[in-house]
């Protein structure tokens, strides 16, 4: 049996191009004691990948030449020599982007298929949902009545964020691109405005929609959006660095914050996160997600597309805005 996998091929300058990465096939070798082979089915496409292709010191080692992509993923057992982990089961890890992949089970958990569909593991119940959870709650420190904007908003971890302060009895403003996703914002998720980027002035609408000030910016995409946002914080403001999008595929230096003295005027502070250092609490947070879920408090909205051979185009629409809510790539035809 023969493996397709997205390996990487060259380091990329600025956006990825079509040969960043390869297809090839691999044979599938026997499985040793403890291990166990997943058929992938759902492969998450996260901002975040794009920073693991830059060979510098970051959160966690880049993916190494010719390696398979990193990806995590949600898939089905189908042997196993594992007795923690059986044949039939599914599971949601560190897949990489390919259909199948053997494993010891460490960092693995079981998931649920009866409990929400599978793609949604890879969403609200996998990581973006923590990374949304232990940012706004824990890195932002939110409290009932915070004014809360949130940048990327119509994406996969601000959606849940904006969703979370609401319930939390906030005031949420999203900042997102075009009409459709404003509109979605405001319609489907319960956010209070929502700015657009490409069409609206965003510093007379951040202005207007916090007289008072900003008490929590949650930021995915930083730049101007950054600075925007640091222009109108209220005192003791907190700001959670989620992502920089805006930055990711730069050719030329990353534009940092130029307002940043807005910090000491008003005793805030900015802080950078990431969900990995969660990880003892990951339960935690999955079991109040999904109760939020039960009671149709917080939705969940997945954009998924077919075909491990069409990895390179459905992963750059990370960047260009063409999706909305958390973007999956369908393994398993």
């Amino acid at each position: 049996m023969t493996n397709k996998q997205i390996t990487l091929k060259k380091r990329p300058i600025g956006l990825p191009k079509e040969d960043t990465w390869q297809l090839i096939d691999s044979e599938i070798p026997a499985l040793k004691e403890g291990d166990f082979l997943i058929q992938c089915e759902y492969i998450s496409l996260d901002p975040a990948m794009r920073g693991w292709l830059n060979d510098t010191k970051s959160y966690i080692e880049p993916v190494q030449i010719n390696a398979v992509m990193r990806a995590g993923g949600v898939g089905k057992i189908i042997d196993s020599k594992n007795e923690k982990f059986k044949t039939g089961d599914f599971v949601y890890g560190q897949t990489g982007v390919q259909q199948y992949v053997i494993t010891n089970g460490k960092g693995y958990h079981k998931v649920d298929p009866n409990l929400a569909p599978l793609p949604m593991y890879t969403s609200v119940l996998g990581m973006t949902g923590m990374t949304a959870y232990f940012g706004i709650l824990e890195v932002g420190e939110l409290k009932e009545g915070d004014t809360v904007l949130v940048s990327g908003a119509a994406g996969a971890v601000g959606s849940v964020v904006g969703q979370i302060a609401k319930i939390k009895n906030c005031k949420v403003v999203g900042i997102a691109g075009g009409k459709e996703k404003c509109d979605y914002l405001i319609k489907e998720l319960g956010f209070d405005a929502a700015i657009d980027y490409k069409n609206d002035d965003i510093k007379e609408q951040i202005k207007t929609h916090f007289p008072k000030g900003i008490d929590v910016y949650f930021d995915n995409i930083g730049g101007d959006l950054l600075d925007a946002a640091l222009g109108r914080l209220a005192l003791h403001a907190r700001i959670v660095i989620c992502g920089a999008i805006s930055q990711y595929n730069n050719t030329s230096a990353v534009k940092g914050p130029s307002n940043y003295l807005s910090l000491l005027v008003s005793r805030a502070s900015m802080k950078g996160m990431v969900v990995f250092d969660y990880a003892k609490d990951y339960q935690k947070a999955a079991m109040q997600l999904g109760i939020w879920l039960s009671q149709g408090k917080l939705k969940s909205k997945e954009d998924i597309y077919n075909g491990i051979e069409n990895f390179h185009e459905t992963f750059l629409k990370l960047f260009s805005g063409e999706k909305m809510g958390k973007l999956v790539l369908k393994v398993k035809e």
